[in-house]
């Protein structure tokens, strides 16, 4: 049971079913996260726009990092997290499809898990500044649990890739 620090990013690209901007998603989506049962909500990053990764001609993404604490265990997060994107209309399709709302779990305290899913922490957020960027707002002392660097190396470390304030 983890019960300390939960990171999760938070991201959209794509309106809602309702025609609702992303940014309203996923402003919509913290307080949902806020709301799952043990749950509290301890930060929330700035909101940051993104082009997509890898480029595709698809709109910006908005992006942010919601900082949790609260018992809960890996799967019924993740369980969580995709009824509430397919409450917002999320459908799962090809890798790196728009979507209406995306939401991972970066970390859980220093939990380390290769399998089952979700594979912690994120196997891919240590390549992602529109991850990193916002991660620093909420959790700036946070060290990656594998690579035992801290978030401003990880930022440090990658191509500026067009993340920029929204």
């Amino acid at each position: 049971m983890i019960r300390g620090m939960i990171l999760v990013a938070v991201g959209a690209n794509l309106p809602g079913p309702d025609g609702t901007p992303p940014i309203t998603t996923c402003r919509a989506a913290v307080a949902a996260l806020d709301a799952l049962p043990g749950l509290r909500l301890r930060g929330l990053s700035r909101w940051y726009r993104t082009p997509p990764m890898p480029p595709s001609g698809q709109p910006d993404y908005i992006n942010g990092v919601a900082h949790l604490t609260g018992p809960t265990e890996p799967a019924a997060l993740l369980a969580a997290l995709q009824a509430l994107e397919t409450r917002a209309g999320r459908t799962r399709g090809t890798p790196n499809a728009p979507r209406t709302l995306d939401l991972d779990i970066i970390a859980m305290d220093t939990l380390v898990r290769e399998a089952p899913d979700p594979i912690l922490p994120h196997p891919r957020a240590h390549e992602r500044r529109f991850v990193l960027m916002p991660l620093a707002d909420v959790a700036p002392d946070w060290v990656h649990p594998v690579l035992a660097q801290t978030v401003a190396a990880l930022i440090a470390a990658l191509p500026d890739q067009g993340v920029r304030l929204a």
